[in-house]
């Protein structure tokens, strides 16, 4: 289980841009530790027989779908450096925070079933009077 996610300063501080980092910190932990298949297809046995030892396996239509299934993360850069740098060098803090706003300005979220509201409503209406 992870704990404090978008918290700073022992959960002192609640942060919405760190938020959205450990959450996507999360997704490739939970795809990591959800283990890889070991087939004769995810080795690609039958790539290796076709390409060789000293071929090039990078273009090779194996290792485009291979690719598709892997993590993808919306805020973590992987371009080079010189890509990074031409294009204006935003850094991750401000990649999640344009992803924050984002969120906040187009998120429309589904409306609680009535069954949930009234419960919410009574646990409510319980606190109150417990005062």
């Amino acid at each position: 289980m992870l704990y404090g996610l978008g918290m700073l300063e022992s959960g002192i501080t609640f942060d919405y841009g760190q938020l959205v980092l450990d959450c996507e910190f999360a997704r490739m932990i939970k795809k990591a530790v959800q283990g890889f298949a070991v087939t004769d297809e995810s080795l690609a046995l039958d790539v290796i027989s076709e390409v060789g030892q000293f071929g090039e396996y990078l273009t090779h239509e194996h290792t485009f779908q291979g690719m598709r299934g892997q993590s993808r993360p919306e805020l973590i850069d992987r371009r080079t450096r010189s890509a990074w740098e031409n294009s204006g060098q935003p850094d991750i803090r401000e990649r999640a925070m344009d992803k924050v706003r984002h969120i906040l300005e187009n998120h429309e979220p589904e409306p609680l079933p009535e069954s949930v509201r009234d419960e919410l409503r009574a646990i409510v209406a319980e606190t109150e009077q417990e005062e």
